[in-house]
Protein backbone atom coordinates (compact mmCIF):
# COMPACT_ATOMS: atom_id res chain seq x y z
CA UNK A 1 0.00 0.00 0.00
CA UNK A 2 0.85 3.48 -0.73
CA UNK A 3 1.09 5.78 2.42
CA UNK A 4 -0.25 9.22 1.28
CA UNK A 5 -0.98 11.65 3.95
CA UNK A 6 -4.73 11.37 2.48
CA UNK A 7 -6.51 9.72 -0.71
CA UNK A 8 -10.33 10.01 -1.46
CA UNK A 9 -11.15 6.65 -2.93
CA UNK A 10 -14.85 6.23 -4.53
CA UNK A 11 -15.84 2.76 -5.33
CA UNK A 12 -18.96 0.98 -6.74
CA UNK A 13 -19.89 -2.86 -5.72
CA UNK A 14 -22.59 -5.35 -7.33
CA UNK A 15 -23.91 -7.84 -5.82
CA UNK A 16 -23.08 -11.83 -6.48
CA UNK A 17 -25.26 -13.06 -4.23
CA UNK A 18 -27.88 -10.67 -5.01
CA UNK A 19 -27.49 -8.81 -8.63
CA UNK A 20 -29.93 -6.58 -7.73
CA UNK A 21 -27.99 -5.29 -5.19
CA UNK A 22 -25.39 -1.87 -5.64
CA UNK A 23 -22.96 -0.69 -3.28
CA UNK A 24 -20.99 2.44 -3.28
CA UNK A 25 -18.52 3.95 -1.20
CA UNK A 26 -16.26 7.03 -0.37
CA UNK A 27 -13.38 5.78 1.34
CA UNK A 28 -11.04 8.95 2.89
CA UNK A 29 -7.60 7.10 3.70
CA UNK A 30 -4.83 8.52 6.21
CA UNK A 31 -1.57 6.86 7.46
CA UNK A 32 -3.01 5.10 10.29
CA UNK A 33 -7.40 5.70 10.41
CA UNK A 34 -10.05 6.00 7.99
CA UNK A 35 -13.43 7.60 7.40
CA UNK A 36 -16.48 6.75 4.80
CA UNK A 37 -19.58 6.59 3.73
CA UNK A 38 -21.90 4.97 1.87
CA UNK A 39 -25.02 3.06 0.61
CA UNK A 40 -26.23 -0.09 -0.57
CA UNK A 41 -30.01 -0.53 -2.45
CA UNK A 42 -31.61 -4.07 -2.80
CA UNK A 43 -35.07 -4.91 -4.21
CA UNK A 44 -36.62 -4.90 -0.33
CA UNK A 45 -34.63 -1.89 1.41
CA UNK A 46 -31.75 1.34 1.21
CA UNK A 47 -29.16 0.98 3.67
CA UNK A 48 -26.52 4.01 4.37
CA UNK A 49 -23.56 4.19 6.76
CA UNK A 50 -21.35 6.41 7.75
CA UNK A 51 -17.92 4.70 9.55
CA UNK A 52 -14.72 6.67 11.39
CA UNK A 53 -11.72 5.07 12.82
CA UNK A 54 -9.19 6.55 15.38
CA UNK A 55 -5.65 5.51 14.95
CA UNK A 56 -4.95 2.19 13.92
CA UNK A 57 -7.90 1.50 11.74
CA UNK A 58 -9.86 0.76 15.28
CA UNK A 59 -13.46 1.49 14.94
CA UNK A 60 -14.80 5.00 16.81
CA UNK A 61 -18.09 5.18 15.08
CA UNK A 62 -20.65 3.27 12.82
CA UNK A 63 -24.04 4.92 12.16
CA UNK A 64 -26.16 2.62 9.89
CA UNK A 65 -30.08 3.38 9.02
CA UNK A 66 -32.30 1.25 6.49
CA UNK A 67 -35.40 2.10 4.89
CA UNK A 68 -37.75 -0.87 3.87
CA UNK A 69 -41.29 -0.43 3.18
CA UNK A 70 -43.10 1.27 5.65
CA UNK A 71 -40.43 0.51 8.00
CA UNK A 72 -36.97 2.24 8.84
CA UNK A 73 -34.38 1.67 11.42
CA UNK A 74 -31.25 3.48 12.89
CA UNK A 75 -28.23 2.30 14.89
CA UNK A 76 -25.11 4.39 16.00
CA UNK A 77 -22.10 1.92 17.32
CA UNK A 78 -19.87 3.52 19.27
CA UNK A 79 -16.36 1.87 20.51
CA UNK A 80 -14.58 4.29 23.46
CA UNK A 81 -10.96 4.25 23.74
CA UNK A 82 -10.97 1.98 26.78
CA UNK A 83 -13.10 -0.54 24.49
CA UNK A 84 -16.31 -0.62 25.64
CA UNK A 85 -18.51 -0.98 22.52
CA UNK A 86 -22.24 0.81 23.23
CA UNK A 87 -24.99 1.01 20.83
CA UNK A 88 -28.65 3.14 20.44
CA UNK A 89 -30.81 2.33 18.35
CA UNK A 90 -33.87 3.30 16.54
CA UNK A 91 -36.95 1.56 15.14
CA UNK A 92 -40.06 2.62 13.26
CA UNK A 93 -43.07 0.24 10.87
CA UNK A 94 -43.63 -2.87 11.55
CA UNK A 95 -41.25 -5.74 10.35
CA UNK A 96 -40.37 -9.37 11.29
CA UNK A 97 -36.60 -9.04 11.87
CA UNK A 98 -35.00 -9.34 14.94
CA UNK A 99 -34.32 -6.22 17.61
CA UNK A 100 -31.21 -3.78 16.39
CA UNK A 101 -28.32 -3.10 18.69
CA UNK A 102 -25.82 -5.09 20.59
CA UNK A 103 -27.25 -8.78 21.68
CA UNK A 104 -23.89 -9.69 24.18
CA UNK A 105 -21.54 -6.41 25.44
CA UNK A 106 -19.30 -8.79 27.08
CA UNK A 107 -18.63 -10.72 24.08
CA UNK A 108 -17.51 -7.34 22.29
CA UNK A 109 -14.78 -7.26 24.70
CA UNK A 110 -11.96 -8.37 22.33
CA UNK A 111 -13.21 -6.43 19.20
CA UNK A 112 -11.52 -3.59 17.54
CA UNK A 113 -13.43 -3.55 14.41
CA UNK A 114 -17.40 -3.35 12.98
CA UNK A 115 -18.09 -5.54 10.00
CA UNK A 116 -21.20 -4.10 8.67
CA UNK A 117 -23.16 -7.05 7.02
CA UNK A 118 -22.87 -7.30 3.06
CA UNK A 119 -20.99 -4.45 2.73
CA UNK A 120 -17.33 -4.77 1.17
CA UNK A 121 -15.46 -1.74 2.89
CA UNK A 122 -15.30 -2.86 6.43
CA UNK A 123 -12.71 -5.52 5.62
CA UNK A 124 -10.13 -3.22 4.77
CA UNK A 125 -9.44 -2.14 8.53
CA UNK A 126 -7.73 -5.39 9.70
CA UNK A 127 -6.75 -5.92 6.63
CA UNK A 128 -4.27 -2.65 6.72
CA UNK A 129 -3.88 -2.96 10.35
CA UNK A 130 -2.60 -6.76 9.33
CA UNK A 131 -0.68 -5.32 6.80
CA UNK A 132 -1.89 -8.35 4.58
CA UNK A 133 -1.27 -6.29 1.22
CA UNK A 134 2.49 -6.11 1.96
CA UNK A 135 4.33 -9.02 1.18
CA UNK A 136 7.48 -8.19 3.72
CA UNK A 137 5.39 -7.31 6.88
CA UNK A 138 2.51 -9.61 6.75
CA UNK A 139 1.96 -12.28 9.67
CA UNK A 140 2.67 -15.84 8.67
CA UNK A 141 0.02 -17.47 10.68
CA UNK A 142 -3.33 -17.11 10.89
CA UNK A 143 -5.26 -14.25 12.79
CA UNK A 144 -8.41 -14.77 14.92
CA UNK A 145 -10.48 -11.67 15.45
CA UNK A 146 -13.16 -10.95 17.44
CA UNK A 147 -15.82 -8.06 15.58
CA UNK A 148 -18.61 -6.44 16.28
CA UNK A 149 -20.88 -7.48 13.14
CA UNK A 150 -23.63 -5.41 12.21
CA UNK A 151 -26.58 -7.59 11.01
CA UNK A 152 -28.14 -6.36 7.61
CA UNK A 153 -31.23 -5.57 7.55
CA UNK A 154 -32.33 -5.83 10.79
CA UNK A 155 -29.07 -3.91 12.06
CA UNK A 156 -28.63 -6.66 15.27
CA UNK A 157 -25.06 -6.49 16.94
CA UNK A 158 -23.36 -9.96 17.39
CA UNK A 159 -19.87 -10.87 18.25
CA UNK A 160 -18.20 -12.63 15.45
CA UNK A 161 -15.21 -14.89 15.42
CA UNK A 162 -13.00 -14.43 12.00
CA UNK A 163 -9.79 -15.04 11.33
CA UNK A 164 -7.83 -13.32 8.64
CA UNK A 165 -4.39 -14.54 6.72
CA UNK A 166 -2.87 -13.40 3.56
CA UNK A 167 -2.33 -16.00 0.24
CA UNK A 168 0.89 -15.88 -0.97
CA UNK A 169 1.59 -15.72 -5.10
CA UNK A 170 4.69 -16.69 -6.79
CA UNK A 171 3.77 -13.96 -9.37
CA UNK A 172 4.59 -10.58 -7.94
CA UNK A 173 2.99 -8.26 -10.19
CA UNK A 174 -0.68 -10.41 -8.64
CA UNK A 175 -3.72 -8.75 -6.82
CA UNK A 176 -2.66 -9.59 -3.10
CA UNK A 177 -5.44 -12.21 -2.01
CA UNK A 178 -6.50 -12.14 1.89
CA UNK A 179 -8.23 -15.40 3.17
CA UNK A 180 -11.30 -14.92 5.14
CA UNK A 181 -13.13 -16.60 7.66
CA UNK A 182 -16.01 -15.94 9.59
CA UNK A 183 -17.17 -18.82 12.41
CA UNK A 184 -20.23 -17.59 12.83
CA UNK A 185 -21.74 -17.86 9.37
CA UNK A 186 -19.11 -21.03 8.42
CA UNK A 187 -18.07 -18.93 5.51
CA UNK A 188 -14.51 -18.64 3.86
CA UNK A 189 -13.60 -16.90 1.23
CA UNK A 190 -10.45 -15.57 -0.92
CA UNK A 191 -10.87 -11.44 -0.93
CA UNK A 192 -8.95 -10.13 -3.81
CA UNK A 193 -7.94 -6.74 -2.74
CA UNK A 194 -6.12 -3.64 -4.23
CA UNK A 195 -3.02 -1.64 -3.29
CA UNK A 196 -5.00 0.12 -0.42
CA UNK A 197 -6.94 -2.47 1.01
CA UNK A 198 -9.44 -2.54 -0.56
CA UNK A 199 -11.55 -5.10 -1.82
CA UNK A 200 -12.21 -5.81 -5.36
CA UNK A 201 -13.46 -8.79 -5.73
CA UNK A 202 -15.48 -11.00 -2.69
CA UNK A 203 -16.49 -14.78 -4.25
CA UNK A 204 -19.63 -15.36 -3.13
CA UNK A 205 -20.69 -11.40 -2.01
CA UNK A 206 -19.76 -8.25 -4.46
CA UNK A 207 -17.46 -7.99 -7.17
CA UNK A 208 -16.02 -4.28 -7.71
CA UNK A 209 -17.48 -2.91 -11.15
CA UNK A 210 -15.64 1.07 -11.11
Amino acid sequence: MANPSHTSLQHSWQGEDDPGRLDTATINLEVDRLTAHGTSRTADYAVSWALATTSGWVTQRLTVTVHGQGWSRHLELVRTEDGRWSSETQSSGVVDLPSPGITDPDGLVAALDCDLGLCPVTNTMPILRLNLVSDDDAPADETELTMAWVEVPSLRVIPSAQVYSQVRSARPDSPAMVLYSSGNRGFTAELTVDDDGVVVDYPGLARRIR
